[in-house]
């Protein structure tokens, strides 16, 4: 395949998976109880997950440096654990909300045992990941995410209001009482957080060494990340008029994954429901997938083991055992028959507070010419990096006492 090709498969993957349950939730809920009022949430996000997955994948291509190598290096020993075991955490509670998720989304259409259908999902997640490249990986869950689409030809189907869209990138705040207030601002720390998942940058970096970047690469990493996040940016303000123009109209506040599908029915009818629910089937199946693998990544990056889908599974046993673990507890946790949208509220809320420890040492990095030599951040790479790293560490202040005063969201 020629270098256009593998740059366009790159931007279609990164759109492709964009989205996976905690985004679509709470970018459909911001829309039904604020209208478009936390949009400007989703660009700031956005922008955000560009920049720090722009320096990681540069710094991947020139140095050979993943992002826990960078954690352990710059943070030292016991803070390094901390952020390892937090990171952990979260990846844990995301990989069993996707499978969650997935298991409704085939009960819905079979109507088998929801049990049942989580031990299927465990199943074709190992197998998956036994079997296939790292690249294709992200390339057969990537495409198949791209079927989400759907939403943004729903959203323009029934007509966004233009003006109220484009006042929405302004912050303002509800109308109401300090109550509406605070859930405001709660689903803001939790739109940013859904979209600014520490996973995604973990992941990224890794997959560069995966696929052997150089500093020859950097024009083919700025691409991918500014091309395919800026698409993936687009769908989730899709899915954020959908909630405000679709469900709100309709007084209806979607409590399970499958039932953002209805707009999409309501749209394009069968068509429509079948094409987002594979859709959101691949989107959350690859970050399922990736969640596994990021925790793996940072655990053997951090205690030196040898790593990478590039090696077979005896040549990094232990590697092979940490996302198979991890696969296997996600899928015991949510057979417990806890709520898969419950686990993404605790996962975004616990990824938020993670964020700024993650960053930071990316940050260091990155704006070092010492390390990155003529290929360090430029004075905007810098301003963004600070300017994201602050607001980060902002929201995750913010983040557990609005959890507890709203009750998570529920006023």
């Amino acid at each position: 395949m020629g270098k256009f090709g593998e740059i366009f498969l790159g931007i279609l993957s990164a759109m492709g998976g964009f989205v996976e349950i905690g985004e679509l939730t709470f970018s459909v809920n911001a829309g039904v109880r604020f209208d478009y009022r936390l949009l400007w949430v989703t660009a700031i996000g956005t922008l955000g997950i560009m920049v720090y997955c722009e320096m990681a994948g540069r710094i991947a291509a020139v140095r050979q440096r993943p992002v826990f190598s960078l954690i352990r290096e710059r943070t030292g020993y016991r803070s390094a654990l901390l952020t390892l075991i937090a990171a952990n955490l979260v990846n844990l509670l995301t990989c069993a909300a996707e499978i969650g998720g997935i298991a409704l989304l085939w009960q819905l259409l079979s109507g088998a045992p929801y049990r049942a259908l989580i031990l299927l999902a465990l199943a074709v997640f190992v197998l998956a990941v036994w079997l296939l490249s790292f690249q294709a990986i992200e390339r057969v869950f990537g495409l198949g995410g791209l079927l989400m689409i759907v939403f943004i030809g729903a959203a323009l189907h029934f007509g966004p209001d233009w003006p109220r869209l484009g006042a929405g990138l302004v912050p303002s705040l509800p109308e109401g009482g300090p109550r509406d207030t605070l859930l405001y601002f709660y689903f803001a720390v939790a739109l940013m957080s859904s979209i600014m998942l520490p996973y995604e940058t973990y992941l990224y970096a890794s997959g560069g060494i995966e696929d052997k970047w150089t500093a020859s690469d950097i024009g083919l990493n700025r691409l991918v990340v500014s091309v395919g996040f800026a698409l993936g940016g687009v769908l989730s303000a899709a899915l954020l008029a959908l909630g405000a123009d679709f469900f709100g109209a309709r007084d209806i506040e979607p409590q399970l994954p499958g039932t953002a599908a209805l707009a999409t029915a309501a749209a394009y009818g069968k068509a429509g429901l079948y094409a987002a629910l594979i859709g959101m089937f691949f989107a959350f199946g690859g970050a399922a997938v990736e969640t596994a693998l990021s925790g793996a990544y940072n655990l053997a990056q951090f205690a030196g083991w040898p790593w990478g889908k590039t090696k077979r599974p005896r040549d990094a046993a232990r590697f092979a055992l940490a996302w198979i673990a991890l696969f296997v507890l996600a899928a015991a946790l949510i057979a417990t028959g806890i709520d898969p949208v419950k686990v993404v509220e605790y996962s975004i809320v616990f990824s938020v507070v993670v964020l700024p420890f993650s960053y930071f040492p990316v940050l260091m990095v990155a704006r070092d010419p010492r390390i990155m030599g003529k290929h360090a951040n430029g004075r905007l790479a810098n301003a963004l990096g600070w300017f994201y790293l602050v607001t980060i560490t902002l929201t995750a202040i913010a983040a557990l006492p609005l959890f507890v005063l709203t009750h998570a969201g529920q006023g």
